[in-house]
């Protein structure tokens, strides 16, 4: 399967936070065959890849499963659907949107109502997405009969290859990630490791990153790579705080990282030849590594992040050989610390 191919199945599968089942479902069958897989009893997948002798170093390898939506609040008596956030959702682009409700017996379109423009006094005013509403095309008794509320709603989008390599999909932020940690942990399942290596594809990042911190605590690693999106840089977003698409892997540094890995991960990208970017945070990453650093007695964490474009849309875009070279800097990684006998550099 193609990196880009790979992505495209992630993307379609559905997993709004708190809902990332048929996520997990689509990387179990990825992971499947590198060792025994699980889910945890919030929802994150877990697949334990390599196991090492008792003290050895453990490495977890995670990037998160769930995508922003909304989640239905309320049904109005004319059928209409009130509806809460899941994450950070772009209120300029829910408007006139077309969506889709997840209920038990399958997606049911929908379009997001607007006022036309001839009518509103104030078209320079975003509504709140609690002030808005969601036409199904039923009565209020048909509604109550299809829909429940807490199911999931998203904003549809069509997951396409682009290009110059691009993909182009809902949730890119963070199935992108998802495909760097399984393309790594395919070629380290082969390799000769001295560390116990995890996969932690995780639950509810947009929400508070629970997922992560649960996986860790039950996981216990000594290490952890996590993989996120980052800003890639468009004509209208200051250069200072975006990546460029295409320059590689986004290699991250902030209090909560190691230093460490930091620069080992700079050094091992430099001798390889695996384009790479610095990122600098000047406190917490806004990422699952904030979480699964302060886990148990603490973790040493790096962060590796991908350049997208159009981050929290409908159309988050991606390039095939940021999400590879994240993946080879992973592999050079461990390969490099925890190929001999198990002691980290």
């Amino acid at each position: 399967m193609s990196t880009a191919k790979m992505i495209l199945n992630l993307c379609d599968a559905v997993g709004v936070s708190g809902f990332e089942d048929r996520a997990a479902q689509t990387a179990w069958g990825m992971l499947a065959q590198l060792g025994p897989c699980e889910t945890t009893r919030l929802g994150s997948l877990i697949c334990r890849v390599h196991e090492a002798g008792k003290g050895a170093p453990h490495v977890m390898l995670t990037a998160h499963l769930d995508q922003i939506g909304m989640i239905v609040s309320y049904i109005e008596e004319n059928g209409f659907l009130r509806v809460s956030n899941c994450g950070g959702i772009d209120r300029s682009l829910v408007l006139a949107a077309q969506v889709q409700v997840h209920t038990e017996n399958g997606p049911l379109d929908g379009v997001i109502c607007t006022i036309p423009p001839h009518l509103n006094p104030d078209d320079g005013k975003l509504p709140k997405l609690e002030d808005l509403c969601i036409d199904v095309g039923m009565t209020g008794e048909e509604a109550r009969e299809k829909i429940a509320l807490g199911d999931r709603v998203t904003i549809c989008g069509q997951a396409r290859e682009l290009p110059g390599g691009l993909v182009c999909a809902p949730s890119i932020d963070d199935r992108a990630g998802c495909a760097s940690v399984i393309l790594a942990a395919k070629r380290l399942a082969a390799a000769k490791l001295g560390c116990t290596l995890s996969v932690a594809l995780v639950s509810m990042e947009e929400v508070g990153s629970q997922g992560a911190y649960t996986a860790a605590v039950k996981l216990t690693p000594t290490h952890c790579v996590a993989v996120d999106v980052s800003f890639a840089h468009t004509p209208d977003a200051p250069r200072a705080k975006c990546g460029l698409m295409g320059k590689g892997a986004m290699v991250g540094i902030a209090p909560v990282l190691d230093n460490g890995m930091f620069k080992q991960m700079k050094k091992l990208a430099k001798e390889a030849g695996i384009p790479y970017q610095t990122e600098v945070m000047g406190g917490g990453t806004g990422t699952d590594a904030d979480a699964v650093a302060i886990s148990g007695a603490g973790v040493r964490c790096a962060l590796l992040s991908i350049p997208i474009k159009y981050m929290h849309t409908p159309i988050e875009m991606v390039c095939v050989t940021d999400v590879e070279a994240v993946a080879d800097l992973i592999v050079s990684y461990v390969r490099a610390e925890f190929g001999g006998d198990g002691n980290a550099l």
